[in-house]
């Protein structure tokens, strides 16, 4: 009784906390083999305590590009004009995109805003941040204007391209459930995928009906065992913002959220289950972006058709120096980019320098950028940072 009491005080939500489910397990497992060629770490103690990414990997922060403002029109105009001769499929395709999800809204207006009307529009919050997420994941953001057929496109054009492909294409679940989400999923995830191996990794951080989605790229957690089998975990996760407009060179905004669980073990320490505490910040989705493919095609159906994929990430490739992308490599890469990749993603590397290709002075520390609670006290109330 005086146990399930103290739970209670201490704000968590499950007492027992919830195990996680043997197909997550399962999948893990498989994509952390498929995609490092190594096993997935679930041993609490060998899983480390902070990770982040060279300073130069830092995501950009990018436009998210809402529908109700057009979306990705002007880009698409730019592309038609140096593609399709005169013609504007891209373009068409787009403006389309942008209400088909249109859904009823209800209205004040006439004399003192007495009067109700409906209208069909678009929500506030439909636009492309999962395509700027990924793009910023899997791409150096571009530095130098490009032409094709006459036409410039500048680095703010380019990002715009690659919003673009990224916005429906395939991605890997790597843990979800919004307000259910297990705590230990979480913590394995993102101390395996960003911590063991230097990756970003895209968030939904919304665990609600609407969908915001940023980069992740760096952490850092505090711990205090509770017994053999429960440790009381903080954890700061440091993401990516999105801007105002798209620039031509991103500044490199940043939000740290704060969350708060304990996590269960079974006799040899692996990571079994966990619930996260009241005072937490929660998410919906842990994701990672997977190469482009063409729109209408599988694991890009819902995709703009009118994009040639090859092109637009020719592009980005001149837009960017060899040097940046040999830096720069990412899980299941294109083919063209597979030859300066094959020898970088074919282990673990070390946290601090995930490629091996960083000066020291040029990584970002973890404890820089997320900033560690202050107690190891299981007790003490972490601020909820979640929100749009």
């Amino acid at each position: 009784m005086c146990a399930t009491i103290l739970l209670a005080l201490l704000g968590v939500w499950n007492a027992a906390g919830a195990t996680i489910p043997q197909q997550n397990v399962e999948e893990q497992n498989e994509f952390f083999e498929r995609y490092w060629g190594t096993e997935f770490e679930w041993r609490f103690d060998e899983l480390p305590t902070q990770g982040t990414v060279p300073e130069y990997r830092v995501p950009y922060s990018g436009y998210i590009y809402p529908d109700r403002s057009g979306g990705t029109v002007v880009m698409m105009q730019k592309y038609d004009r140096a593609f399709h001769g005169g013609q504007f499929p891209a373009t068409a395709w787009e403006r389309w995109d942008n209400s088909a999800y249109d859904k009823p809204t209800t209205q004040r207006g006439g004399l003192f805003g007495m009067r109700q009307t409906t209208v069909m529009q678009t929500p506030h919050w439909h636009g492309h941040c999962n395509g700027w997420a990924a793009a910023a994941i899997r791409h150096a953001e571009p530095q130098n204007n490009v032409t094709r057929n006459g036409v410039v496109f500048t680095p703010a054009d380019i990002k715009g391209l690659l919003a673009e492909i990224y916005i429906y294409n395939e991605i890997l679940h790597l843990a979800y459930g919004g307000y259910r989400m297990n705590a230990g999923l979480f913590h394995a995830v993102i101390t395996n995928w960003l911590g063991r191996g230097g990756h970003p990794i895209g968030m939904d951080a919304d665990p609600g009906r609407e969908r915001w989605n940023y980069p992740i790229y760096g952490y850092a957690i505090s711990s205090a065992r509770r017994s053999d089998r429960e440790v009381v975990v903080r954890m700061n996760l440091v993401s990516a913002r999105d801007t105002n407009r798209e620039y031509q060179q991103s500044p490199r905004y940043s939000r740290t959220r704060q969350f708060h669980y304990v996590l269960n073990l079974d006799s040899e320490g692996r990571i079994i289950g966990g619930s996260f505490y009241r005072d937490s910040s929660r998410i919906a989705l842990l994701w990672m972006p997977l190469r482009p493919k063409p729109g209408r095609e599988p694991g890009n159906e819902r995709g703009n058709p009118h994009l040639d994929i090859d092109e637009v990430l020719a592009i980005w490739r001149d837009s960017v120096s060899d040097e940046m992308r040999q830096k720069w490599p990412v899980i299941d890469p294109p083919i063209h980019d597979r030859v300066l990749n094959k020898d970088l993603l074919t282990g673990l590397i070390p946290v601090q320098d995930p490629y091996g290709t960083a000066e020291p002075e040029q990584l970002a520390d973890a404890n820089d950028l997320v900033e560690l609670p202050a107690s190891n006290d299981p007790s003490e109330s972490t601020e909820n940072a979640l929100s749009n």
